[in-house]
């Protein structure tokens, strides 16, 4: 309970503390980082004229547990992390991992070639390679003179 005004007894790193104390008790990401990941698991995505490139980060799954779906421009990554059991007797001191069923779906610019789609799980990331629709990429028109 504060007693004093603001500023007589608390220090700017007092409020920083709990400014960060907040932030992880409802589990938001800190606005001065700008550059965060708004949901689990963190992904990269990228295009060219040939298709895009996915990369999730999904430590702690095992590849049997991660879903991947493509309907024409869509994707759809959906998988579960169990939870860990710390043992009989042993309490959890602190506990920030996630578990649970998470499912991502993200549009592309393109349709995908779902039949040439390659997925790789290695050390705890996803790299899916997802060609383009060869009906879907631009066609080069040759002018004839004359």
């Amino acid at each position: 309970m504060l007693r004093q005004p603001f500023g007589s007894q608390y220090s700017w790193r007092d409020m920083e503390r709990l400014r960060r104390e907040m932030e992880r008790l409802f589990a938001t990401p800190a606005r001065t980082s700008g550059n965060f990941a708004p949901t689990y698991p963190a992904m990269n995505v990228w295009t060219n004229e040939d298709g895009a490139v996915v990369t999730a980060e999904l430590p702690g799954i095992a590849a049997d547990d991660i879903s991947i779906s493509i309907t024409g421009d869509t994707v759809t990554l959906s998988g579960s992390r169990k939870p860990e059991e710390p043992g009989e007797d042993a309490a959890y001191l602190r506990r920030e991992r996630r578990h649970g069923n998470f499912t991502r779906v993200f549009q592309l610019p393109h349709k995908i070639a779902a039949d040439q789609v390659e997925a790789v799980f290695k050390k705890g990331v996803l790299h899916i390679s997802l060609p383009r629709a060869e009906d879907d990429k631009p066609k080069k028109i040759a002018v004839k003179v004359g």
